[in-house]
């Protein structure tokens, strides 16, 4: 077994990473480098561990980040954490060959020690087939939904809800129309309205991402995205950014203007997202979640799979205990000496940052 970490800083590691990605069957664009370079802050580390031995191959995309950077950190602070990009994560793995899981995560362990690496948060894939085992440290967080284009347009469309069929037939009959955008021409529009339903929302500050973010993704990832609008009236009222790899899409951002709800352009959006995943030969098309279990907008992509209800889990894989609970105190000393009170969210992982 081969264990190497990959580090796209280096010409020389990321066509690596790229070779390994691009013999992958399924290509999830979210363990491309530049996927990954997407999410990276000043100062993180964007590397891939990964795993090689006879007809397998292991991708485990992580962003590294310095703890130096918190303002609560101490001075002399040299000490990092990981975790996986935004979405689903790895480890991934494919091919026939009799993988060592066990000896896999030995080597990554002795890597963490190395790098002085106190924990990794990873999304996991929704797809068990598509991760390596994972130590006992896995919770399942939302429920998510996934619909089987791979069953072809009519057995998918007998599949929604009756609900969600009478809500495509009344956008159509309210004269939505829906186009798809793969050169991310539509951005402006995409972004007024996407920043408009996080604002609705409510939304935490992380979701209200710059102009540059989404330009980034057609950029640096051509062929792997595509903008969804729906028109009502020759205006955009609805917009998403769909991510496109070689078995599976996924619905990712997006949102709808307040004032076209009742002609349900989101609805109708979605179904052409189905027939045009169906039209590439996609297996799966991910809806994901909500913001909190069983809410309206779980409860709306529940609606085109209602069969295809899978949770969502996370790793959460501590790799020095002693330094989690140092840092623990120092985020809570901290707090108290600026007077600013801190109550850590018992479900956040790792702890000092919730």
């Amino acid at each position: 077994m081969r264990f190497r970490v990959l580090d796209a800083a280096s010409g020389a590691d990321t066509a690596a990473w790229l070779e390994l990605w691009r013999a992958w069957p399924g290509r999830e664009v979210m363990a491309h480098p530049e996927y990954a370079r997407l999410f990276a802050r000043p100062g993180d580390r964007v590397v891939c561990a990964t795993g090689e031995g006879e007809g397998w191959t292991i991708l485990f995309p992580l962003l590294l980040r310095p703890l130096a950077a918190e303002p609560w950190a101490r001075p002399g602070e040299d000490r990092w954490d990981a975790v996986t990009p935004y979405g689903y994560g790895g480890p991934f793995t494919w091919g026939g060959g009799a993988r060592d899981d066990a000896a896999w995560w030995a080597a990554h362990a002795a890597w963490c020690r190395d790098e002085r690496l106190v924990s990794t948060f990873a999304r996991l894939s929704l797809f068990p087939e598509q991760l390596a085992s994972v130590p006992p440290v896995v919770e399942r967080r939302l429920s998510n939904v996934i619909c089987p284009v791979g069953e072809g347009l009519q057995a998918v469309w007998a599949g929604y809800k009756h609900s969600a069929r009478n809500n495509v037939k009344h956008a159509e009959k309210a004269g939505v129309e829906v186009e798809v955008d793969e050169t991310g021409a539509g951005l402006d529009a995409f972004f007024d309205i996407y920043h408009r339903t996080m604002s609705r929302r409510a939304a935490s500050a992380w979701y209200f991402l710059p102009r540059r973010f989404f330009q980034d993704f057609f950029e640096r990832l051509p062929g792997q995205c595509a903008f969804f609008h729906a028109r009502l009236g020759g205006q955009i009222v609805s917009s998403e950014l769909v991510l496109v790899s070689a078995e599976n899409v996924y619905a990712y951002l997006g949102g709808t203007l307040e004032e076209s709800f009742k002609a349900r352009p989101n609805d109708l959006l979605r179904h052409r997202v189905v027939e045009w995943a169906v039209a590439k030969g996609k297996r799966h098309y991910v809806l994901g979640g909500g913001y909190a279990e069983g809410d309206g907008i779980f409860r709306h992509k529940e609606g085109f799979a209602p069969h295809g209800v899978v949770p969502f889990q996370v790793a959460c894989l501590v790799h020095d205990e002693r330094a989690c609970e140092e840092l623990y105190r120092d985020r809570r000393a901290f707090a108290e000496r600026s007077g600013a009170p801190w109550t850590p969210d018992e479900r956040f992982f790792p702890a000092y940052r919730g």
